[in-house]
């Protein structure tokens, strides 16, 4: 270990080592990972290791189409096996509104040009996996840009393609403390000597949350139990001759993929646990639990229903391990404001799928200052202070894990965490019908309703549909009233403040 670096990473799971990777990409080599143990000790050594390329956010998607597509490369570049397997995976469709929503998902992947994508028959489903039953199916999608890795050999990967690049990895030292020096750089204290880094990255995985704090800030990052289980073989999946599909079962709250001669089972169950909600203890090791049957027996018994030959087959092994999250889900990166050169690489749920959208992203922002796509939807300035309440954390990370494969119908009112904060005008408007709805911790008023009104989520046109339309007409016959709290005001200060407000606004600047 260097007494000084450029950049210092936190961490030495995927995440930190696609960075790590990435930045000597970008020509900083004097980069150095500090692992407080081994790579991949927090959650990536007992990941499943699977990925997928679809996201909400159409830009992280292409980012995790990157992702995907760079695996091959590195593991070419470093000479270790990544265990890359393009299976491709199936989303199976047990309702009508379901296979609609798939069938808006196919245009989804047209839009962003994935060839391959195609609609599926319940037979199809079936030939392609036949351990599938298909009682209750409607049918299926099936998109190429699906599979599963190595989690030890990716991480290891990237780690190796860095050193040889010029970075450093240092394991088996801890960092104790981050100090901001007068100066401006980083004094990170360590188990084996301090260390000088202009740049710090926090991507500490389960003990993020710990890192944060030692420059106060507290991100809204959490750590969760996850179950899957793993089969002894199955005669059925060892007799096909064809690639095997993942296969996720939507209404059924659990994914599947083949390991070896048999599969793995994993589970978003309706009932999680949060573990650790202040992070990971400093000396937790490479540990699970113990599996919680009787709490997560409801979706596995709909996993044994979906894939009957489970019922008789003997389990080789559970995992049931921490892992992170946030309120929304999606990641937290980029620079902390009031934080110089302090970065954030946090709260990665799906890994294997978005290390390298990271990487690229914030080694383009550190090199320079721009993540080089619009990458709002994982930067870590969209959430405040108010996110890192541990009641609205736990509350919101639970609504996300349990909804992680329920249908997330337009305009729907989700209640966690909620409300947090509302206006001035707020109990006024609700006590004249006012629906409210969260725009980043703020109850925002979408219409008004009759007391006894429910509206009912829908992928077609809600029943609050008419509710609105007579609010259009009245504000265009008559004259409407419109709350503007939601709004931000920004003050501009300093030197040169007026010019960059004129070149940024299409109006002239008042003469005040």
């Amino acid at each position: 270990m260097e007494s000084s670096y450029r950049v210092v990473v936190i961490g030495g799971g995927i995440v930190g080592a696609s960075l790590l990777y990435h930045l000597t990409l970008r020509g900083w080599t004097d980069v150095a990972i500090i692992e407080r143990t081994e790579l991949t000790a927090g959650s990536s050594w007992h990941a499943a290791g699977g990925f997928h390329a679809i996201n909400s956010d159409t830009h992280i998607s292409a980012l995790q189409k990157y992702t995907i597509g760079l695996y091959p490369e590195v593991e070419a570049e470093s000479g270790r096996s990544v265990g890359l397997k393009m299976t491709g995976g199936i989303e199976l469709a047990s309702t009508p509104e379901r296979m609609q929503w798939l069938r808006a998902e196919l245009e989804w992947h047209a839009m962003m040009g994935t060839e391959g994508a195609r609609l599926l028959d319940v037979d199809e489903i079936v030939d392609l996996v036949p351990i599938v039953s298909p009682e209750g199916l409607v049918g299926g999608l099936f998109d190429p840009h699906e599979g599963n890795l190595d989690p030890h050999g990716a991480t290891h990967a990237y780690a190796t393609a860095a050193r040889n690049r010029g970075a450093d990895v240092v394991l088996h030292n801890r960092v104790l403390d981050l100090t901001c020096t007068a100066d401006g750089l980083w004094r990170l204290d360590t188990e084996l000597g301090p260390v000088v880094a202009e740049h710090v990255v926090n991507a500490a995985g389960l003990w993020a949350r710990r890192v944060g704090r030692m420059v106060g800030v507290d991100h809204p990052v959490t750590p969760m139990a996850h179950h899957y289980l793993v089969t002894e073989p199955i005669a059925e999946v060892a007799a096909l001759t064809h690639v095997m599909p993942a296969v996720t079962d939507l209404e059924g709250f659990t994914y599947l993929q083949r390991e070896q001669d048999g599969v793995l089972l994993g589970i978003y169950e309706q009932n999680p646990r949060h573990w650790k909600v202040e992070g990971a203890d400093w000396d937790f090791g490479m540990t699970l639990f113990p599996e919680e049957t009787d709490r997560i027996g409801p979706e596995l018994e709909i996993g044994l229903r979906r894939f009957p030959v489970l019922q008789d087959v003997g389990i080789k092994r559970w995992v049931n391990g921490a892992f992170t999250f946030t309120p929304d889900g999606n990641p937290l990166v980029g620079p902390v404001r009031g934080v110089p050169n302090y970065w954030a690489a946090c709260g990665v749920m799906a890994g294997y799928s978005q290390c390298a959208a990271i990487g690229l992203a914030l080694s383009n922002w550190m090199v320079d200052g721009d993540p080089g796509d619009d990458v709002f939807a994982m930067d870590v300035a969209r959430f405040g202070e108010w996110a890192s309440d541990d009641a609205y954390l736990k509350a919101t990370t639970a609504q996300f894990y349990a909804r992680r494969f329920v249908i997330a119908h337009p305009n729907e009112f989700l209640p966690a965490g909620r409300p947090l904060h509302t206006t001035p005008a707020h109990d006024e408007l609700a006590a004249d019908g006012a629906r409210t709805n969260a725009t980043w911790g703020l109850e925002v008023p979408q219409y008004f309703a009759p007391a006894d009104f429910v509206e009912v989520p829908s992928l077609l046109r809600p029943n609050a549909f008419s509710l609105v339309a007579d609010e259009v007409a009245a504000v265009r016959s008559a004259v409407g009233a419109y709350e503007t709290g939601v709004y931000a005001r920004y003050e501009v200060s300093g030197p040169g403040a007026e010019a960059w407000l004129d070149s940024l606004l299409a109006c002239r600047i008042p003469q005040v």
